[in-house]
């Protein structure tokens, strides 16, 4: 199957209690975020509950890939960016 990328262009508020939880089960949080799904029919039919709210386009491979700064790496479960003073020994 192919996979679609789902992006929120407007907000839920003022909308239908309905309409903001189906945007959570998709993983739209705000604005202009995005995610990738299988065009499965629950999706598609999510999808169609809140067609005003999002944009959907074809997902490529390169929207798969994870765009993170080269510098950026996880430790403890917690993003930290080289360089930083949280990311390195104290000197004493």
């Amino acid at each position: 199957m192919a996979d679609v990328r789902i992006t929120q262009v407007r907000s839920a508020a003022s909308r239908k209690a309905d309409q903001g939880r189906t945007l959570r089960a998709l993983g739209l949080t705000r604005i202009r975020s995005s995610v990738v799904h299988e065009d499965r029919p629950e999706i598609l039919g999510m999808i169609n509950k809140v067609s005003h709210l999002v944009e959907v386009e074809p997902a490529t491979a390169e929207l798969h890939r994870r765009a993170e700064h080269p510098k950026t790496r996880v430790e403890g479960g917690r993003k930290r960016r080289s360089g930083s003073p949280w990311g390195k020994e104290r000197a004493q």
